[in-house]
C-alpha cells in the first residue's frame, strides 16, 4: 500500500500551487528567482529507536544567480545522541548544489528541473557527524499546479563510496494546499534505500507539514512524521526563512553611509 501512495501522489505531478522543496525532503523543481536569495536557519531531529540526530542549526543559502539557475549551501552543525556512549556536536558535512530548470510548466506539460548536489567531507565520520567521503546525488523534480493546489516530486541516485557504505535511491511527492493568503498546508510520502550500515533507513515514510508567511520576506516551516515501513520513530523540521533580491544589499549599503 505504501508503494502504490507513492505512485498515486507521483502521477498527481504529472496530472495536477505555491511554495515547495523545504520543509519537506522531498524538492521541487522551482528555482529561485534571478537576482533573489533565500536564507535559512532551520534544524532537523531524528528518533531512530533510542539514537537521536540531527542539526542544530544548519544554515541554508540559495541565490538565483541566472534565470532559471539556482546555486545552492547548506553549513550544517549537526549533533549525534546514541543510547549508549557519547554524544558529538560540530561541523558536520557541507551541501553544495545547483538547480537547473528545463522546462517551464504549461497546461500540459509540468516544471521540471535537476538539482546534483554533493556532499563535502567536513564532518568528523568517527563521530557520526560526516560521511567521511564525499557523496553525491542526481535527482530530477517534477511540479504541477492546479489552482490552490501543488504537487510535486521525483526521485534520484546517490554515490556513496565510503567503506562499508551503499549508493541509494530516493522517490517522493508533496501534495499541498494554500488554504489562506499566507498558510500553505501539505503533506509528503517518500521511500529511501539504505546507505549507512548503521542507519537503516530503508523503508516509506511520511511528514505532514505547514508554511506560514509572517510577511513577504519572513516565513516561518514546519513538518514532521516518521517511518510507516522502516526505522524512523519521529522526524522534524523547524525553520525561519528570510526571502529578499539583491536590492536589500543598496539599502544597508545607503545605511552605512
Amino acid at each position: 500500500m505504501p508503494v502504490r501512495l507513492i505512485l498515486f501522489l507521483v502521477s498527481l505531478v504529472l496530472a495536477t500551487a505555491a511554495c515547495a522543496g523545504p520543509p519537506y525532503i522531498t524538492d521541487d523543481p522551482e528555482p529561485v528567482d534571478y537576482q533573489h536569495w533565500e536564507f535559512y536557519v532551520a534544524s532537523i531531529s531524528s528518533k531512530n529507536g533510542g539514537d537521536w540526530s540531527g542539526t542544530a542549526p544548519h544554515f541554508e543559502l540559495n541565490y538565483g544567480v541566472i534565470p532559471n539557475v539556482q546555486l545552492h549551501i547548506i553549513v550544517p552543525l549537526g549533533y549525534d545522541v546514541p543510547s549508549d556512549g557519547a554524544a558529538h556536536y560540530g561541523l558536520a558535512d557541507i551541501e553544495l548544489g545547483t538547480k537547473i530548470r528545463f522546462l517551464k510548466e504549461t497546461n500540459w506539460i509540468p516544471e521540471a528541473a535537476i538539482f546534483p548536489l554533493l556532499e563535502v567531507p567536513t564532518g568528523n565520520a568517527n563521530d557520526k557527524l560526516g560521511n567521511g567521503r564525499a557523496t553525491a546525488y542526481f535527482p530530477l523534480w517534477l511540479q504541477k499546479d492546479w489552482g490552490t493546489w501543488t504537487a510535486y516530486g521525483g526521485g534520484g541516485y546517490g554515490i556513496n563510496n565510503a567503506p562499508g557504505f551503499h549508493n541509494w535511491s530516493f522517490v517522493g511527492a508533496v501534495l499541498q494546499k494554500q488554504v489562506m493568503s499566507n498558510l500553505a498546508l501539505g503533506a509528503e510520502v517518500y521511500y529511501q534505500t539504505t546507505s549507512e550500515p548503521d542507519f537503516p533507513n530503508q523503508g516509506t515514510a511520511f511528514n505532514i507539514g505547514t508554511v506560514y508567511d509572517f510577511s513577504d520576506h519572513h516565513h516561518l516551516l514546519f513538518t514532521a512524521g516518521r517511518s510507516i515501513s522502516g526505522p524512523i520513530d519521529f522526524q522534524c523540521y523547524i525553520a525561519y526563512q528570510f526571502t529578499f533580491d539583491n536590492s536589500f544589499f543598496h539599502v544597508w549599503k545607503g545605511f552605512d553611509r
